[in-house]
């Protein structure tokens, strides 16, 4: 499939035989049908049957939600059964297929087995887009093996203050990085439409990353001008490159929510930027324009969201917006632009000609989580890794020497993966992601002579018994809110979110971006190995630039590698000098404890500035 816009740019949306169909598919539909179509909601809330009964137009897994024993075979199993629920047509359900959506945000990372790539703060350091295409078309294709036809990627925010707990999404706080990176990705995902594409869905809209002190669904207090310079530059290559869906942020923007905002769904997004594909809510998102939710509905609707992501209640959802509409509080033709929109990336997708997903080429592919997946994986966090201190250029080591390797993240697969791998808010330890190899085992396979620490704390560090030693340190698995740096109890008033009468208030990660306050024990690791007379070389794992001068400082060598994913040896790579460091910082290094984290900040002065990183020659 190969049409184009009438502005040159790839857009199927606008192709007239899609349109016909749209049309004549509309025409068979009742409003319950229409209603239907504009819900998603959780696999765990919904039967297949009930799919069928109430016309369900999506359904989703939410972060750690999987079938069965979360194999390829047990999606596939489940995504079969909802499809041919919605495929089924009688007198009362039109056959229209239900779309299922996952967050693969660095490979399809729900499923046991996969393969996970670095998370985005690190392919930002990579400067890659050709890279990162590569990363999207693998990606599409393990989404692929497990019958899912909807992943909720990119993501689009350029993160402007390091105490964000989703920094590591972002690419960079730079949004010229993030903008290269957008088309490249989306069409990675999509392709030409054919078989071996999925749906890919641009967020969150907008300014999500640019939040007061980076309060996860926080308050963005900006001018329009700053938000469209910083925060909807990205989504012009996106849409330009005919991304089927965008997903509606948490955030506020100058005091209204974006869910029930109007005035940027549907003025700027659809109409000024000339978005054609459906926009989708995030999480329950609606639920925070209003105590009643009722209302809700009706607010979210009429704003311009086209599609709800609603957990639980979703036949509440339908009761609501079926009364606003016999009420005329909701037109009919705001219900009949949502529905077209659907159907329209339905059809372009071709998910109307596709066969049920147990009879897909790419269901159970013998490629999901391969070697050769896992080697451009392994490539990927060459590039990314960031070397920031090489004192009497320690690196690159001999692969003959006497090398101690510590630190509690040292042999930890679930630390270097972060949040979103497998459950939301990931998990320590290396029992759950299938297939992976942590940073201990490639050290190990590249260096006979390499010796794992006992307890991880560098105890049994000794000059004469070794050369050197490699501490893996830094932060440990998080998501969204969970992730939050906050400084205060002002600051954590403001995080909580009005929700149903109730005040939501998520636990932080912490209330220092300061590494030794954070994680003392790290610091303790590497004053033990020092201390004993060994050189240490420190590889930081962490989802964004942390306050680490004392570690810096007892360091001989220092390494910023991100959140790598499965494949540990490709930091081995560049310890032993296989490739040297190409990787820059996409975010600005903070330089000491009180100072600011926006680079918004006119009194921010970083240690190191955006576009750092050195190099073996």
């Amino acid at each position: 499939m190969n049409r184009t816009h009438p502005n040159g740019t790839a857009d199927v949306l606008l192709d007239e035989t899609i349109a016909r169909q749209v049309d004549t598919l509309m025409g068979r539909m009742t409003l319950a049908q229409k209603i239907g179509q504009m819900v998603q909601t959780e696999r765990m809330a919904i039967t297949p049957e009930e799919v069928r009964t109430w016309h369900i137009g999506s359904v989703l897994s939410g972060g750690g939600s999987s079938p069965g024993e979360n194999r390829v075979q047990d999606w596939v199993t489940m995504n079969d059964a909802y499809w041919m629920a919605s495929m089924a047509a009688d007198e009362r359900h039109l056959p229209i297929p239900v779309i299922y959506g996952v967050d693969a945000i660095h490979g399809n990372n729900n499923v046991s087995g996969a393969t996970i790539f670095p998370q985005n703060i690190g392919l930002g350091a990579a400067n890659d887009p050709d890279l990162l295409a590569e990363i999207a078309r693998i990606t599409a294709r393990e989404i692929l093996a497990a019958g899912v036809d909807w992943t909720f990627a990119p993501t689009l925010a350029v993160a402007r203050n390091i105490q964000w707990g989703r920094t590591y999404e972002s690419y960079s706080e730079d949004p010229a990085i993030v903008c290269a990176y957008s088309d490249r990705f989306v069409r990675g995902l999509q392709g030409d439409f054919g078989d071996d594409s999925v749906v890919g869905c641009a967020k969150h809209w907008v300014g999500d990353g640019g939040t007061t002190d980076g309060i996860d669904q926080g308050e963005t207090t900006l001018s329009e001008g700053e938000l469209e310079k910083l925060h909807m530059a990205p989504y012009v290559p996106a849409i330009e490159a005919g991304v089927l869906t965008i997903m509606v942020s948490f955030n506020s923007w100058n005091g209204d929510k974006c869910h029930g905002h109007k005035y940027l769904v549907s003025h700027v997004l659809k109409d000024k930027m000339r978005f054609h594909g459906f926009v989708i809510s995030d999480w329950d998102g609606i639920d925070y324009l209003s105590e009643n939710y009722c209302e809700a509905v009706a607010m979210g609707v009429n704003a311009g969201v086209d599609m709800f992501m609603v957990s639980e209640h979703w036949r509440p959802f339908i009761s609501h917006l079926t009364h606003h509409v016999v009420r005329g509080t909701v037109a009919m033709e705001r219900i009949d632009d949502a529905v077209r929109r659907i159907l329209r990336v339905k059809f372009t997708h071709g998910l109307f000609d596709k066969p049920r997903p147990a009879k897909r080429c790419w269901s159970c592919h013998p490629s999901f989580g391969s070697t050769e997946h896992r080697e451009v994986a392994r490539q990927a966090v060459r590039k990314s890794l960031v070397l920031l201190k090489n004192e009497d250029s320690l690196l690159p080591l001999s692969k003959n020497v006497k090398i101690l390797v510590a630190g509690k993240s040292a042999d930890n697969i679930g630390n270097q993966c972060g949040g979103f791998t497998v459950a939301w808010q990931g998990t320590s330890g290396n029992d759950f992601v299938a297939g992976a190899t942590s940073i201990w085992e490639g050290i190990r396979q590249a260096a006979p002579r390499a010796q794992l620490s006992a307890d991880g704390g560098g105890e049994e560090a000794d000059p004469a018994q070794h050369d050197v030693a490699v501490v893996v340190i830094g932060e440990t698995p998080y998501a969204e809110g969970m992730g939050d740096i906050r400084t205060g109890d002002e600051v954590i008033v403001q995080a909580g979110s009005q929700i149903k009468g109730l005040l939501k208030v998520l636990e932080p990660y912490g209330s220092t971006t300061v590494l030794a306050d954070l994680h003392p024990e790290d610091l303790r690791t590497i004053t033990n190995i020092t201390s004993r007379g060994v050189p240490v070389i420190t590889v930081l794992l962490s989802g964004r630039p942390l306050v680490a001068e004392r570690e810096m400082a007892l360091s001989s060598a220092f390494v910023a590698a991100w959140l790598p994913g499965s494949e540990g040896q490709g930091v081995a790579d560049l310890l032993f000098g296989d490739y040297d460091f190409t990787g820059k910082l996409s975010f600005s290094w903070p330089s000491a404890a009180g100072s600011n984290f926006s680079v918004c900040d006119r009194d921010y002065h970083p240690l190191l500035p955006c576009g750092f990183g050195l190099t073996y020659r």
